[in-house]
């Protein structure tokens, strides 16, 4: 810290409390909030991801193929690949977590130059996980209540807990593409005001 203007006087160090400017030597502080909001983030992202990632339920199922014989058990697997659209939301939200994790770094870093260019970062990752959550809670839905138009039949009364994991991780993908949001608002308050 520098102190200008020192003087002699008021008994505290030999130095006069009128007249004198502070000046901060680290003026590269990062904002609290972005900090937190960043490491959020970065959290629910990831919880996502791995979530769904890891995502996977075999169950066996009576399968009926001629009415006067009695069923036969076969097992099914449920697993996140199998879904175009869980491939899509697992990857959107590795995407978000390592961008939430490169992030952290710059704002850290304190590069005042990228400021703007994380904010449209920033937006792009809430975009991508909503559109991601969108795929995957589309695909779940049909999952869960199935489509008689087309003979589709609902599959998560058999893969419960498959079903249940993936509403928790679109739950925290919401949630991380929520706190996107949050970043990119205080971010263009933060701009404003200075403007």
């Amino acid at each position: 810290m520098e102190v200008q203007g020192a003087g002699k006087g008021d008994g505290y160090g030999g130095i006069d409390g009128g007249g004198k400017e502070v000046i901060v030597a680290n003026k590269r502080r990062m904002r609290g909030w972005d900090f937190v909001l960043r490491f959020l983030a970065l959290g629910v992202t990831l919880v996502a991801t791995v979530l769904v990632g890891v995502d996977k339920q075999t169950k066996i199922v009576p399968l009926t193929l001629v009415s006067t014989l009695p069923p036969v058990n076969v097992p099914f697997t449920a697993k996140w690949h199998y879904m175009s659209a869980f491939v899509y939301f697992v990857v959107a939200n590795a995407i978000a977590c390592a961008y939430a994790a490169i992030s952290l770094l710059l704002t850290l870093a304190g590069k005042k130059c990228l400021t703007v260019v994380i904010i449209i970062f920033d937006i792009v990752m809430v975009a991508l996980l909503h559109s991601s959550g969108g795929a995957a809670l589309a695909v779940g839905l049909l999952g869960y209540k199935g489509n008689s138009h087309v003979q589709w039949k609902k599959v998560c009364g058999v893969f419960g807990k498959f079903c249940n994991q993936v509403a928790i991780g679109i739950g925290f993908s919401l949630l991380g593409s929520l706190l996107f949001f949050l970043l990119v608002i205080l971010a263009t308050l933060h701009h404003h005001k200075k403007n």
